[in-house]
């Protein structure tokens, strides 16, 4: 899958690869037709981070997310560089099969 600007006016690409994330999901985060994060499946603080004291780390769970699309963003918290913001009125170009 790839992410990006369709205009170019962004700067950043988010690109995911590594396999079929939906048949490698872990069968915690299944869901019908496809694969859910930690925090909405399972709604537990560790992977929700809500409180802004929590020790929120990486759990195994964002890990699996974080290797195969290393530039998103897959927990509160997560490397900063994850993040970005485009201009108001960007559109977005999204490719399932680059």
């Amino acid at each position: 899958m790839e992410f990006s600007s369709a205009s170019g006016n962004c700067g950043r690409v988010i690109k995911c690869g590594g396999g079929n994330i939906v048949e490698q999901c872990p069968n915690e985060l299944k869901v019908e037709g496809g694969c859910n994060g930690a925090c909405p499946q399972l709604k537990r603080e560790e992977f929700c981070c809500n409180n802004s004291g929590a020790n929120c780390g990486p759990t195994d769970y964002s890990r699996f997310f974080k290797e195969r699309c290393p530039d998103a963003y897959s927990y509160p918290k997560d490397d900063p560089t994850s993040t970005f913001t485009c201009p108001s009125g960007t559109d977005y170009r999204v490719i399932f099969c680059p």
